[in-house]
């Protein structure tokens, strides 16, 4: 089992920043890739960014030049330092990790959730 959890979340005013934290715990052998997830009410699930093992990076257009996403591979963590926030940031925030788990005296691929951390962007 591989558990993932997201933290950082709140209520910010526009143009205020927050960063999310997101770390993943378990029988992990390796993580491929960690990403951000956001979903707004009545909205559909999309991508914010994501990051692989080697470091490549992908932002979704709302993101370029606003988030900025990393990973402590020591820490299992991935983060997402989020400036010039907006209203329409307003969404739940979701983390996706995906890797190799230890599963016996093998190892199995994964891919976990979180539970998501709530970001309000209202004055």
């Amino acid at each position: 089992q591989v558990k993932v959890v997201e933290s950082g979340g709140g209520l910010v005013q526009p143009g205020g920043s927050l960063r999310l934290s997101c770390t993943a715990s378990g029988n992990i052998f390796s993580i491929e890739d960690m990403g951000w997830y956001r979903q707004a009410p009545g909205m559909e699930h999309e991508l914010v960014a994501e990051i692989s093992s080697g470091g490549d990076i992908k932002y979704q257009d709302f993101a370029k030049g606003r988030f900025t996403i990393s990973r402590d591979g020591a820490k299992n963590t991935v983060y997402l330092q989020m400036n010039s926030l907006k209203p329409d940031d307003t969404a739940l925030y979701y983390c996706h990790v995906s890797g190799s788990m230890i599963d016996g005296s093998d190892h199995a691929s994964f891919g976990s959730w979180g539970q998501g951390t709530q970001v309000t962007v209202s004055s």
